[in-house]
């Protein structure tokens, strides 16, 4: 008690410090404000109408096919999140490549609706993937052109380089969200978060394009988050967790390609430490047993908290914290090391909440 008071009481001085709010002043947001406003209100409609349509098709998750909901639910949510970032990105967007990031995620939103319809072969998954992704590559020159070395010096990469590297990281955080979407309002929140952590990492490299989709896309996640809070009224598919995936890929990619450095992808990459590492070792775990890496277990970190004991809420928020301590750590690369503290107090704060949530379960028990 006496740690975590000594915490507390740290962490109140250093919040009253005026050189730390200078980082998160509303002028810095403020770019980001009305699409983020935008994508949330355009999300938050088209929701309702997205869930009426996946019934109509057959789009719908049966009890059992989750552990946590015991009503058939509509898959489509990645429709209304579609939309409503694609909606706020053509309205406010500066950048010259959007035109590119929306064609190209339409591609693999809506290829992935047939999986939420229908269910395909995973390795047929992976060539939609790998073509939507080329799309954007290739064909709208969506890629990671650059290395930075120390010093300062960036260091052109070969097209045989670039394309195989960016292929990798848009397949990769594809793949990582949507092995994530296992409880109500774990994968949009995670990734609202580590979009909120490019669009902070934008502001202090002087991005307002990348602020702009970033905030259109937090806004998207968090509109979609209204329905999808335990107990969910509807899913995102398949469809919603390849275009949250396909678009983070996009942002960090376009981020670095403005500041002709790889190391831009550090800060994605810490965010996504959890998850990341979630994916890797599912994939390690799969192959010692001989069975194929895609094939469908329930031993993800997020079913282990699950049978620990935490609700459903209580496990998205576990991530959520855990999500915002490691993008603390990745936007301390680019000058927002005060972050790390707070990043500590909200280690604290979700414990305490976490803890207090189950000790009211277990006395009402």
């Amino acid at each position: 008690m006496r740690t975590i008071s000594t915490a507390l009481l740290a962490g109140s001085s250093f919040f009253s410090d005026p050189t730390f709010w200078s980082d998160f002043s509303p002028a810095r947001f403020g770019p980001a404000l009305v699409p983020f406003l935008a994508a949330l209100v355009c999300t938050a409609i088209v929701v309702l109408p997205a869930r009426w349509l996946a019934f109509r098709l057959g789009a719908v998750a049966e009890p059992g096919d989750r552990r946590i909901h015991r009503e058939p639910t509509a898959r489509l949510g990645g429709l209304a999140m579609y939309l409503g970032f694609g909606l706020s990105a053509a309205l406010f967007s500066t950048n010259p490549s959007t035109l590119g990031l929306l064609l190209s995620a339409a591609v693999i939103t809506t290829l992935m609706v047939f999986d939420d319809l229908r269910g395909v072969r995973p390795l047929l998954k992976l060539l939609f993937q790998i073509g939507a992704s080329l799309v954007a590559i290739v064909g709208f020159g969506i890629s990671i052109q650059y290395i930075g070395l120390p010093g300062g010096h960036p260091v052109s990469l070969a097209p045989a380089v670039a394309i195989p590297l960016t292929l990798l990281w848009f397949v990769g955080l594809q793949n990582t969200v949507n092995l994530i979407d296992g409880v109500d309002g774990l994968a949009a929140g995670v990734v609202a978060i580590v979009a909120a952590t490019l669009l902070l990492a934008a502001i202090n490299r002087g991005e307002p394009d990348i602020v702009i989709l970033a905030g259109a896309l937090i806004g998207a996640c968090v509109g979609f988050l209204f329905f999808n809070w335990h107990p969910a009224r509807v899913f995102m598919g398949d469809s919603g967790s390849n275009f949250l995936g396909f678009s983070l890929a996009a942002l960090s990619v376009l981020s670095v390609a403005k500041g002709a450095i790889v190391l831009a992808l550090v800060v994605p990459v810490a965010a996504l430490a959890i998850p990341i590492v979630d994916t890797a070792w599912a994939i390690v775990r799969r192959r010692l047993r001989g069975k194929p890496i895609a094939a469908p277990d329930t031993e993800h970190l997020h079913h282990r908290l699950l049978d620990f004991g935490l609700s459903p809420r209580e496990t998205a928020l576990v991530f959520y914290f855990g999500t915002a301590i490691f993008a603390a750590v990745g936007l301390a690369i680019y000058g927002h090391k005060k972050v790390l503290l707070g990043a500590i107090l909200l280690m604290l704060l979700g414990i305490v909440i976490i803890m207090l949530r189950r000790f009211r379960r277990t006395s009402r028990g």
